[in-house]
Formats: structure tokens, C-alpha cells, sequence
């Protein structure tokens, strides 16, 4: 599985490449970080990160996009530009079909550290040690980027199963509804 994990944001948007292989085994594809100068109007930001997402959806043909989840930050307009940078981002990958998935930072930091409040120093070292990289992604938006995409990896089958056993589980509760229905009606006759 190839998993294109985004950090998003506007000054900085950490890119990251992974390919899942069996179990827990994976390999960084490619990492980088886009950045925008803060004194360019809004929308040429968002063009330019979502043309940056263009670029390694085309060149690296990922099955799935993982993006930070934004739920909470002290600077309202930080979190309205990282929000606003995972949409242009989500919308790029809707266009060509790939499904994207949202992973809350909590989520993250403990798939990849075992400790959901784990700090970026943690998450970078742990990056680089499950990826086998000869030194630490810099700056920490393309570590976490591979986080992401490293969290999705190893989540993915897990969440697979969860929605199936939900399922099923739906389906058995929709039968049993219906069973329950006709025995009623047989009574009343």
C-alpha cells in the first residue's frame, strides 16, 4: 500500500511518501516540505500547495492520502490556514479518485511513539528509526508527514476490519428487525 501522509499548512506542508509493506514493515518512497511566503494573498497559497500535491500525486501514485486531522489550536487563523491547506489538499486527491483518510495528531503519535502525547522530538526519532533513514527529516512538518503516512499504514487493516464487523453487525440487526417485523404481523392476523 502507498500512502502519501500531509501535514498541512501554509508557511509549511509536509509531504511524505510511504509504501506499506507486510505486517509493520515500511519504506519511505520520498519526503519534502512546500512552503509559501506569508505576504502573498491567501489564494495564491492554497493554489500553491494544492499544485504541490498535483506534483507527487502524479509522480508517486499513491493509493491513499492521510492527512492531520485539525480539531484544535490556540491561533484561530493557524488553524483556519492548516484546515483550509488539508481541503485544497483532500479536494486534490477526491479529483483523481483517491480516497483520503483523516488521522487526529493523538492518533498519530501513538501508532508511531506509543504515547498519543508524545512531543515532535519523539515522533521524528521514531520516524526515523522505523524507516531506517540515515538522518532525521528536517523540518519537523516532513516528519510528521511521514508519521501520517506510517499511522495509515498500520491502521488501515484495522479500520478495515472495524467497518466490516460494523457491517455485518448492521445487517444482522437490520434482518432481525425484519424477522421481528413479519412475527408481528402473523400475530395480529
Amino acid at each position: 500500500m502507498r500512502v502519501m501522509g500531509v501535514d498541512p499548512g501554509l508557511t509549511r506542508c509536509g509531504f511524505g511518501m510511504v509504501e506499506g509493506g507486510s505486517g509493520r514493515k515500511v519504506t519511505a518512497v520520498d519526503v519534502g516540505v512546500v512552503r509559501t511566503p506569508g505576504d502573498v494573498e491567501l489564494a495564491q497559497r492554497l493554489l500553491a500547495v494544492a499544485d504541490a500535491a498535483d506534483r507527487w500525486m502524479e509522480l508517486h501514485q499513491p493509493e491513499t492520502v492521510a492527512i492531520e486531522r485539525v480539531f484544535a489550536q490556540h491561533n484561530v487563523r493557524t488553524a483556519m490556514g492548516t484546515a483550509q491547506a488539508g481541503g485544497v489538499i483532500a479536494l486534490a486527491a477526491a479529483r483523481r479518485g483517491i480516497p483520503v483518510v483523516f488521522h487526529t495528531p493523538s492518533e498519530v503519535k501513538a501508532a508511531v511513539t506509543g504515547n498519543g502525547i508524545a512531543d515532535k522530538k519523539q515522533v521524528t526519532t521514531m520516524v526515523t528509526r522505523i524507516l531506517g533513514l540515515p538522518s532525521a527529516p528536517r523540518p519537523a512538518d516532513a516528519a510528521d508527514a511521514l508519521a501520517l503516512a506510517i499511522c495509515h499504514c498500520w491502521r488501515a487493516p484495522l479500520l478495515e476490519r472495524m467497518a466490516a464487523a460494523e457491517a455485518k453487525a448492521s445487517a444482522a440487526q437490520r434482518r432481525y428487525r425484519e424477522r421481528l417485523a413479519e412475527q408481528r404481523k402473523v400475530v395480529r392476523r
